[in-house]
């Protein structure tokens, strides 16, 4: 992935804890990989915290530097990344300031790329100052999540983002979509014969999409108890997925061609009935318990959070899509934190065959199966039965690997390197339309509202674990269950 265009990358929050872990040592990669950045590309980054460029520098050179090449820094490109990095000291909450981010970049090449690390809160703030200074022509502008709290908030922020800059030059970012498993499914659905015709009701018993995680909310505690497991990554991350997932073969791959059919999975999503919620939402809280062998405490003793907050750190889900491809197809989303492992993936669970002469266990709903695994090794696995060494006819479960480092001598790209390389470009189909965004958010609000509604506390949890057992039991009632439960 080579380009010409030279660019500059102006990011907001150069000393949050996204630029320093993820977005700053994504640039660094592909500076260092040659080519993928034009030489005359500049970043500039903007803070209050750091009083000068020479301060600025030393911090990346302390904070940022743990968190790029695991196999060691290449020093002469680390030193030639930060000749990349000039530094504007702004306070936010000051329009007047921006006129120093426009003298600092009207000199600067090529298309302008404004990247919001920061809080919503400011992004409105910051493109309405941006606007005032004449930044907002040649510019492309990317929205971290989350975007609102609710259907009206994201709306609202929307309708002002967007009397500022044009639909085709917002990028409202979602890392999952530039995981490289995601693309390999994509590649494997639409570049070959043989999957196709089986990813449809007919064939498929269920699938399973999980997102967990080992850590807890950390240092979010304050902003956490506000979001919620639900709006935190069900509303985006999950929902992103499922479409990916679930959507038709596009005409294409440009943007909209792919855009166009994940908004036909999310407004085929089934609403769901508040009466029903119990049987097919799951919303639960971590206690203390144990991680690896080591304590941590319940959610609510956390830092920031209130001691009597019934905030969901976990949500499992029974998903339906109405449409001639899925109906009657179960899709199960779970995520949480403080759980057993951390791991991402899609699980596709086929069909048994009709019927076997070669035993019980061929008869079994998910000895064919499809594993994408997105962290937190990125693999693809396709399970299968097959005979057993020896006497009789025997069968086990083997599978199938795509060992993308054998058959490639490049190394797999990040995700955030993957998709700040396709806002520098101008590729747009990565990145969430807003009519996507609207069309999840839609779906998800009733959910919110009647756990508001109903006022019941989540179910706990023992930190370590797979979460709340009715989890479980949801799945259960539909004869199968999640993936680990199975070993």
């Amino acid at each position: 992935m080579q380009t010409d265009s030279s660019f500059t990358f102006v990011l907001f929050g150069g000393t949050g804890d996204l630029s320093m872990r993820k977005i700053l040592p994504a640039l660094f990669e592909a500076h260092r990989a040659g080519g993928m950045l034009a030489d005359s590309g500049k970043i500039v980054a903007v803070a209050r915290h750091a009083a000068d460029r020479g301060e600025y520098l030393q911090w990346v050179n302390e904070h940022v530097k743990p968190y790029v090449s695991k196999n060691g820094v290449d020093e002469t490109a680390w030193a030639s990344f930060l000749e990349r990095i000039e530094f504007v000291k702004i306070d936010l909450g000051n329009p007047e300031d921006f006129t120093l981010l426009r003298d600092a970049v009207k000199d600067l090449p090529g298309i302008r790329v404004f990247y919001l690390a920061t809080g919503p809160s400011l992004f409105v703030p910051i493109c309405r100052a941006l606007a005032s200074v004449g930044l907002n022509e040649n510019a492309r502008i990317v929205l971290e999540k989350p975007l609102g709290y609710d259907l009206k908030s994201s709306n609202a922020i929307n309708d002002a983002v967007g009397e500022i800059f044009a639909e085709e030059q917002i990028y409202r970012i979602d890392h999952y979509l530039g995981k490289e498993p995601v693309q390999n499914l994509l590649a494997l659905r639409f570049g070959n014969a043989l999957f196709e015709p089986l990813w449809r009701r007919e064939w498929v018993e269920s699938i399973q999409i999980t997102i967990a995680e080992e850590l807890g909310v950390e240092a979010r505690g304050d902003f956490y108890d506000n979001t919620g497991a639900l709006r935190d990554m069900v509303q985006n991350h999950l929902l992103q997925l499922l479409s990916i997932v679930a959507m038709e073969p596009p005409h294409s791959m440009d943007s909209d061609s792919v855009r166009d059919e994940k908004l036909r999975v999310l407004r085929a999503l089934k609403p769901i009935d508040p009466l029903d919620i119990g049987k097919v939402a799951v919303r639960g809280q971590y206690h203390s318990g144990g991680i690896r062998g080591s304590a941590v405490p319940a959610y609510a003793t956390e830092p920031g959070v209130k001691p009597n907050s019934t905030t969901e750190t976990f949500v499992a889900l029974k998903v339906e899509i109405e449409n001639w491809r899925w109906a009657g197809v179960p899709f199960f989303l779970r995520t949480g934190k403080r759980l057993a492992d951390r791991v991402a993936e899609i699980v596709v669970n086929f069909r048994a065959v009709p019927h076997s002469a070669l035993g019980v266990s061929a008869l079994r709903a998910g000895a064919n199966r499809l594993v994408i695994r997105l962290q937190p090794n990125e693999t693809i696995r396709l399970y299968c039965l097959a005979k057993q060494p020896g006497e009789g006819m025997n069968l086990a479960s083997v599978h199938l690997d795509l060992a993308f480092d054998q058959f490639f001598r490049e190394g797999q790209m990040e995700a955030y390197q993957r998709l700040l390389l396709d806002v520098i470009n101008g590729r747009l189909a990565l990145f969430v339309r807003r009519d996507e965004q609207e069309a999840a958010w839609r779906w998800v609000e009733p959910i919110l509202n009647e756990w508001k509604a109903s006022n019941k506390p989540p179910k706990p949890y023992a930190s370590g674990t797979w979460g709340p057992a009715a989890a479980s039991a949801m799945l259960a009632q539909h004869g199968t269950c999640w993936l680990e439960e199975e070993n």
